[in-house]
């Protein structure tokens, strides 16, 4: 592809621009006008230059068909329309960092750092709040469709309601089970009938005690 001359720049962009903006071309004499070129035979010999060097195409003989098929750096028109869906589409997705495993058995040590990342559609998490993610070892909750080696999605906060998955803490360990506030204690209710509920007193209960409630599950295949 030639080189454009600074001149040869200046129009392009203004075309691109015009187009853009009013979804058609200015007339040669509001180009000339704009960039100070004093006649339109002065403005067309730089279309036509253009033209030869492959940033413009013309559909007929009228300067008003004129269409770039180039930008002044090189890029094509076809590589910033792909460029743009890609940018869209990457819109709609979220990165999640996954911060660690946590139980869905016995209580893990709850891990801070992020280990890695996914990125998943807006659509499957809550619109609010931080969202993180975190590897379940276990099989406690087999019964709810949460299995060894998935990832929970986790919604950060720390309250919950009855009958909520959760994230919790029991002492420094991190677990994920039902939450169901009872008088005396709080049970965590594992999903699996071969397994008994995890019982906490309220004395030793903690309002940070709760990591978020679980809105999602990822499972690789």
């Amino acid at each position: 592809m030639q080189k454009l001359t600074q001149r040869q720049k200046a129009v392009l962009d203004f075309i691109v621009e015009s187009i853009n903006d009013r979804g058609y071309l200015f007339t040669l004499r509001e180009i000339g006008n704009h960039l100070g070129i004093r006649s339109t035979n002065g403005v067309n010999d730089h279309l036509r230059a253009l033209e030869r060097k492959g940033y413009l195409t013309r559909e007929d003989m009228k300067s008003r068909t004129l269409r770039p098929t180039r930008f002044s750096d090189g890029a094509t028109v076809h590589d910033l329309a792909a460029h743009r869906a890609a940018q869209a589409a990457d819109d709609d997705l979220i990165a999640i960092p996954i911060i660690g495993r946590v139980a869905a058995g016995i209580p893990l040590e709850a891990i801070e750092h992020p280990e890695d990342t996914v990125r998943i559609d807006r659509m499957l998490v809550p619109a609010r709040g931080e969202v993180f993610g975190l590897r379940i070892t276990g099989d406690s909750m087999i019964e709810a469709g949460i299995h060894d080696g998935d990832y929970v999605f986790v919604k950060k906060q720390i309250e919950a309601r009855r009958g909520a998955i959760v994230v919790c803490l029991v002492g420094d360990e991190a677990t994920c089970k039902f939450f169901f506030p009872e008088k005396q204690h709080i049970r965590l209710e594992p999903a699996n009938s071969q397994m008994a509920p995890i019982l906490i007193p309220r004395t030793d209960w903690r309002e940070t005690s709760i990591l978020g409630v679980v809105v999602g599950v990822y499972r690789k295949l």
